[in-house]
């Protein structure tokens, strides 16, 4: 591998993707890649839902993102490691903030995690499929 090892993970799944995490950085060990951590949260500002929420609104949440990131990434590894993570908070939709993450640093790999899917997802499409379909790199799924 050349690039890095990009890991997506859901701070709100609670400790789901702690496995997520603990693959993506054996992974990124094989060969001394950097590991990159990205955690995406929904831009509520661009729809109608968004005039609900107060203006700093989006500041708290990502504020708090990156607190549960860096805990769960502390709790998946350890202090020591999780320092040498390169943690990344993006709003958008999932997808595409990972898929342009990806595609910006020239990961070589993007690990993601399968969760049980729901009906919606078999009609939709979850994320981690969207990923895989169009990931320019190679895509590690976990279970």
């Amino acid at each position: 591998m050349i690039g890095p090892v990009l890991c997506a993970v859901d701070v709100s799944n609670g400790d789901e993707d702690v496995n997520v995490i603990q693959k993506a950085a054996q992974l990124a060990a094989l060969d001394d890649a950097q590991l990159d951590v990205i955690a995406v949260i929904p831009d509520y500002g661009m729809s109608q839902v968004g005039a609900f929420f107060s203006k700093d609104h989006h500041e708290k949440m990502v504020t708090e993102a990156q607190k549960h990131l860096s805990d769960l990434v502390t709790k998946a590894l350890s202090a020591e490691q999780n320092e040498k993570v390169r943690h990344v908070i993006a709003t958008g939709r999932a997808y595409e903030e990972i898929l342009g993450l990806a595609q910006k640093t020239d990961a070589s790999l993007v690990v993601v995690g399968a969760h049980k899917a729901d009906l919606a997802d078999y009609l939709l499409g979850p994320n981690a499929a969207r990923i895989v379909r169009h990931a320019k790199c190679s895509v590690y799924v976990v279970r």
